[in-house]
């Protein structure tokens, strides 16, 4: 079987940040897969509202359409899976979104999971994607990284994800944001937890159904066809 060939949308517009994701993505790819990531043209720099999800929309759906038949899976990378259920209705491929893949994977690894969050305004916007997931039982919290007090990123993230092992008894983490990139081994060797990397996560479960030849179920809430028989 030919590799599986995945796009790697970026539902923001940095550049900076493409690049991360695909370094990334490509370091966990190896020879397995074939990635290719791209920012969405029109939209933010950082998608941080619900604003952001619908101005990201017209430029993801173009990416989507103008690459169907080159592609064999796409994922959405970014943590507030934005426009997921669109993106899963406009195309027969997979598509995931890497909170998602990682928050459903956190399940398998462990009794509960935290999410650590880039900043404490998304807090509240995690929790109603992990009830949107069914996920909520399964959660031990939501920490936001950014009112740590340690100088560097890392050092935040690692102080949030101890809080939310000890104080929350999470016994795996979630990275919440595609930017996070990278960091994931290294808060594993600090916190004896796993950590995951939705990024990683949703390439895992894409090129997995890719495999599997199975794709999302266009019977009812994902036909797009619907009215137009």
């Amino acid at each position: 079987m030919a590799k599986p060939r995945i796009l790697v949308i970026n539902p923001n517009s940095s550049l900076e940040m493409t690049e991360a994701i695909h370094r990334n993505a490509c370091a966990f790819a190896g020879g397995d897969m074939d990635i290719v990531t791209v920012p969405t043209p029109g939209t933010s720099p950082f998608i941080a509202t619900y604003e952001d999800h619908a101005l990201a929309a017209p430029g993801m759906i173009a990416l989507l359409r103008e690459n169907q038949d080159a592609f064999d899976a796409f994922v959405i990378a970014c943590h507030g899976d934005p426009n997921i259920d669109l993106m899963k209705e406009i195309t027969t491929k997979p598509v995931v979104g890497i909170a998602e893949a990682s928050m459903k994977m956190a399940t398998m690894l462990g009794h509960s999971f935290s999410v650590i969050a880039p900043v404490e305004r998304t807090v509240p916007n995690k929790k109603a994607l992990i009830d949107k997931y069914g996920l909520s039982r399964d959660m031990a919290s939501v920490r936001p990284a950014s009112i740590e007090k340690e100088p560097d990123e890392a050092g935040r993230l690692i102080a949030a994800g101890r809080r939310a092992v000890e104080d929350d008894m999470a016994e795996v983490l979630v990275l919440g944001c595609a930017g996070f990139a990278g960091l994931d081994k290294r808060m594993e060797r600090e916190l004896g937890v796993p950590v995951l990397d939705g990024v990683i996560c949703a390439l895992i479960i894409a090129s997995g159904l890719v495999k599997y030849g199975v794709s999302i179920s266009k019977r009812r809430r994902y036909d797009d066809t619907f009215g137009k028989r």
